[in-house]
C-alpha cells in the first residue's frame, strides 16, 4: 500500500461484504470516491476553494485508502484552500492557506465572487430552519459566476436521514457511540435536515442557477461494524426508489 494510505486496514464487516475492497481499499459503492471524483473534475491549478466546514481536517490524519487522501488533499493541486467553520478546531486545520470562525448562519468575511468552488462535505445537515436561506445565499454570493457549490448531505427522507431524526440530539451523541465506538464525541453535532430534501435546494438554490442532485448509496458504515445491520441496511437500499437514497450528492453551478 501507498504511503498515502498506510494504517488503512479494511474492518472484518468490509472485507466480507465488500470482498472488493481488498484491492485499493475501497468499494464499487464509495461515496467519497463518488463525490471527491465529481469534485476534482471542477477544479483546475488556478482554482480557489472554500472548505465551508472544515473542521479540524479529520480526512489528513485518519486512517483512509490511499485513493481517498489523493482525492481529498485537492489542496496540493489548486490555488488555493481557505476554512471556515463554527469550530474554533478549524484554526488548527494545517491543510487550509488561511481559516476563519464563523457564528451560525451569519454573513461571511468575503467579498462577492471570491471562489471558484465553495465545499460543504456533510454539513448542511447541521444548518437550523431559521438560518438556512442566509447560508444558502451566502455560499451563493461568495461563488464566482460559472463557479460551483458542492455538497454532499444526508437525504432527509432516506434511511440515515430517518434514522438520525427518530433520535433526539440530546442523545446523538450516545446513539453515534454505541453505533460508531471510535468517533469523537467532540466530532458529532447536531442534526436539523433544513437543507436536506430536493424541493428545499430547488427553493435555496433557485434558477437561474443550474442545480443538480441525485442520491447515492454507500456501505453502510454508518452502522458500525454490524454485519447484520449492514445487512439489512443493503437489502432496505435495494428496495428504496431511488429518490430515497440515503445520500445527496449537490452541485449548483452559479448562473453566470
Amino acid at each position: 500500500m501507498s504511503e498515502a494510505g498506510q494504517g488503512f486496514e479494511p474492518g472484518e464487516t468490509l472485507s466480507r461484504l465488500y470482498p472488493e475492497v481488498r484491492a485499493g481499499g475501497y468499494t464499487r459503492y464509495d461515496g467519497f470516491i463518488e463525490f471527491y471524483t465529481r469534485v476534482n473534475a471542477l477544479l483546475t491549478p488556478e482554482s480557489r476553494v472554500l472548505d465551508f466546514g472544515a473542521g479540524r481536517g479529520l480526512w489528513a490524519t485518519e486512517p483512509l485508502p490511499a485513493l481517498h487522501k489523493q482525492l481529498r488533499a485537492f489542496h496540493e493541486r489548486v490555488a488555493e484552500v481557505v476554512g471556515v467553520d463554527v469550530d474554533p478546531v478549524v484554526m488548527k486545520n494545517t491543510n487550509l492557506a488561511s481559516a476563519q470562525v464563523i457564528e451560525p448562519g451569519q454573513p461571511l468575511d468575503f467579498p462577492d465572487g471570491r471562489f471558484d468552488v465553495v465545499l460543504a462535505d456533510h454539513v448542511l445537515e447541521h444548518v437550523s430552519e431559521e438560518d438556512a436561506p442566509t447560508v444558502a445565499a451566502e455560499l451563493l454570493r461568495i461563488v464566482r459566476p460559472g463557479g460551483w457549490f458542492v455538497a454532499r448531505t444526508p437525504n432527509k427522507w432516506g434511511m440515515i436521514g430517518v434514522g438520525a431524526r427518530a433520535v433526539p440530539n440530546s442523545l446523538h451523541t450516545k446513539v453515534l457511540k454505541r453505533l460508531q465506538p471510535d468517533r469523537k464525541a467532540e466530532d458529532v453535532f447536531p442534526v436539523r435536515y433544513a437543507m436536506n430534501t430536493r424541493r428545499r435546494l430547488a427553493e435555496l438554490f433557485p434558477r437561474p442557477h443550474e442545480l443538480v442532485v441525485y442520491g447515492h448509496a454507500s456501505e453502510p458504515t454508518y452502522f458500525g461494524g454490524s454485519a447484520p445491520a449492514w445487512r439489512a441496511a443493503q437489502l432496505v437500499d435495494r428496495l428504496t426508489p431511488p429518490r430515497l437514497a440515503p445520500t445527496l450528492m449537490v452541485f449548483v453551478h452559479k448562473a453566470g
